[in-house]
C-alpha cells in the first residue's frame, strides 16, 4: 500500500459513496462530476494495492473484504481529525462537533425529550437524527453509518454495546367502545379472536410480539398489516381491529382508544443505547451520553427510566458539564 498516495478527499469521496450506495448519488452529494468520482476511487484503490473495493451488483454497490477494512479505517480517521478540530475552538471535548443517531420508529416518541434538552445546552453539537424500523436500522449498524443507535431488542453481535435506559412496555388497546373495553380481565386468546393490526416484519414490536406468543404457545389469526404505528392507532379507533403497541406510542389524553387488560401484559421491553466498540465514538456523542445520564430522571417519568448507562461510560472519559 502506498500511503503517501492516500488523501483525506479520497477517504471522503470513498466514505460516501459507500454510505450513499452509488457513484452518481456520492458525485451529486459532493458537487462533483460522476467520472470525477470514478477515477477518485481508482486512485484510492491503486493506492491500497488490495484489488477492487466496491463489486457492483443487482442492488447496487457492495464493499470487498478489502473495502470493508479501509472503510473502517476511513470513518477512524476522518472522526479523530473532526475531534481534532472541534477541541482547536473555544469550546471542546464534545461542547461542539456532530454526531448521527439512528433510532427505531416507536422511539421517535421519547428521543425528541432527551435531545432537546441538550441541543439547547449544547447549541453548536450538530445531531442528525435516522428513523427506520429493526431491520433498517441492522443494516446501518451493520454498514457503519452513525454513531450511536436506539434498540429496543439490540443485535446479538460481539462489537455491540448496550446500555438500558427506559422501559418500553407492550400494551394492547381496542377502541373505546369495542365490548373488550368492558371487561375486567381478559385472556390473550380473546385478543386473538380479534383482527390483529400489525406493524411489518422488520418491526421491533412485531418481532418482540411473535416472540412473547411463541414462549406461550399461541398464535396469530387474522392479522391486517398497516405502515405506521398512527396507522394502526387511527384503525383501532375506527375499530378495525386491536393491537399490541409501545405504551409510548399513546397520546397523553386518548379518549377514543381502551388499553386492555389482557393477563400477561404488558410485555416488558427497554429501549436502549448502542454502540460499537470497534468504531470509535464522536466527543459529541460522548457529551451526550453523559448528559443524559445526569439529566435522565427529569426528563422521562419516573416509573419509565431503567438508567444502566454508567456501564457503558466506562468506556468513555468522564467530563464535567460545562453549559
Amino acid at each position: 500500500m502506498n500511503i503517501r498516495q492516500l488523501t483525506f478527499r479520497l477517504l471522503q469521496v470513498y466514505v460516501t459513496v459507500v454510505r450513499c450506495g452509488s457513484v452518481s448519488e456520492a458525485a451529486r452529494q459532493l458537487h462533483l462530476t460522476q467520472p470525477t468520482v470514478s477515477q477518485q476511487l481508482k486512485r484510492l484503490s491503486e493506492a491500497v494495492g488490495g484489488g477492487p473495493l466496491l463489486e457492483h451488483h443487482a442492488q447496487g454497490l457492495t464493499m470487498t473484504a478489502t473495502g470493508q477494512a479501509l472503510y473502517n479505517a476511513s470513518r477512524d480517521v476522518l472522526s479523530r481529525f473532526e475531534d481534532f478540530a472541534d477541541q482547536l475552538g473555544p469550546l471542546h471535548q464534545g461542547s461542539k462537533g456532530r454526531f448521527s443517531i439512528a433510532l427505531v420508529n416507536t422511539a421517535q416518541y421519547v428521543l425528541p425529550r432527551l435531545l432537546g434538552p441538550f441541543s439547547q445546552a449544547f447549541p453548536e453539537v450538530d445531531v442528525t437524527v435516522h428513523i427506520g424500523n429493526r431491520r433498517q436500522l441492522l443494516a446501518r449498524f451493520e454498514r457503519h453509518e452513525d454513531d450511536l443507535y436506539v434498540f429496543s431488542h439490540p443485535p446479538a453481535l460481539s462489537h455491540a454495546v448496550a446500555a438500558r435506559f427506559m422501559r418500553n412496555p407492550l400494551v394492547a388497546i381496542a377502541a373505546a367502545d369495542h365490548p373488550l373495553a368492558q371487561q375486567a380481565s381478559i385472556a390473550m386468546e380473546q385478543l386473538l379472536n380479534e383482527r390483529l393490526l400489525l406493524r411489518e416484519p422488520g418491526s421491533a414490536t412485531r418481532m418482540l410480539l411473535e416472540s412473547w406468543l411463541q414462549e406461550h404457545g399461541l398464535a396469530m389469526k387474522t392479522t391486517l398489516q398497516m405502515a405506521s404505528n398512527e396507522a394502526i392507532r387511527v384503525g383501532v379507533a375506527a375499530r378495525m381491529g386491536v393491537a399490541v403497541l409501545s405504551e409510548h406510542v399513546l397520546p397523553n389524553e386518548h379518549p377514543e382508544l381502551a388499553v386492555l387488560p389482557i393477563e400477561g401484559l404488558p410485555i416488558e421491553s427497554h429501549w436502549q443505547f448502542i454502540v460499537r466498540n470497534d468504531q470509535r465514538l464522536p466527543q459529541s456523542a460522548q457529551r451526550f451520553l453523559h448528559y443524559v445520564d445526569e439529566h435522565l430522571d427529569q426528563w422521562i417519568e419516573p416509573r419509565f427510566v431503567r438508567n444502566e448507562l454508567p456501564g457503558l461510560l466506562r468506556l468513555y472519559p468522564t467530563f464535567p458539564l460545562r453549559h
